[in-house]
């Protein structure tokens, strides 16, 4: 079966097994940021951005994502590692292995809510399993990115001056 599809706006053809997920397509091709650690569709380690909206590519087939234009941590590294340090300062880091998917969905859901409750994003998260940590320092550091980031975005939008940003 051959596909099409853009990675990282990079573009990929290739001719895969019909069963192939996205998830192992994705790894075959280098972007080792997207990990299986289920196999149920239950862990969020494995997510991606399939035009945009997070989906979990192990339970997308690689046939369905041809055509569409799919994003991995590695194609918005610069806000990856904004985050990032958010975590660090918080020691919400641990292992790492379910950073990247969190990672994701977090840069998501700026983009998507507005100063979310607290309720409302452990809602929007409550599909990211993370075996190291009770959660709390994640929250902390997602909390503080958002404030800071959506405080910027604010004011980029008034066309006021950020400190850092041109």
């Amino acid at each position: 079966m051959k596909i099409k599809l853009w990675i990282n706006d990079k573009i990929y053809k290739d001719s895969i097994e019909p069963d192939m997920t996205l998830m192992d397509y994705l790894r075959e091709k280098g972007f080792k940021s997207v990990k299986c650690g289920c196999d149920t569709t239950n862990c969020g380690l494995c997510t991606v951005y399939m035009d945009g909206k997070t989906v979990l590519s192990c339970s997308v087939p690689a046939a369905r994502a041809s055509g569409h234009r799919i994003t991995t941590l590695e194609g918005v590294a610069k806000e990856a590692e904004e985050f990032a340090r958010f975590m660090a300062k918080q020691g919400a880091e641990q292992c790492g292995y379910c950073s990247p998917g969190l990672i994701m969905n977090v840069l998501a859901m700026a983009k998507e809510l507005n100063k979310p409750t607290e309720q409302e994003i452990k809602e929007y998260l409550a599909g990211n399993l993370c075996r190291c940590t009770g959660y709390e320092s994640q929250y902390r550091a997602i909390r503080n990115y958002l404030a800071v980031t959506q405080a910027n975005y604010q004011l980029f939008k008034k066309g006021e001056v950020i400190e850092g940003v041109r």
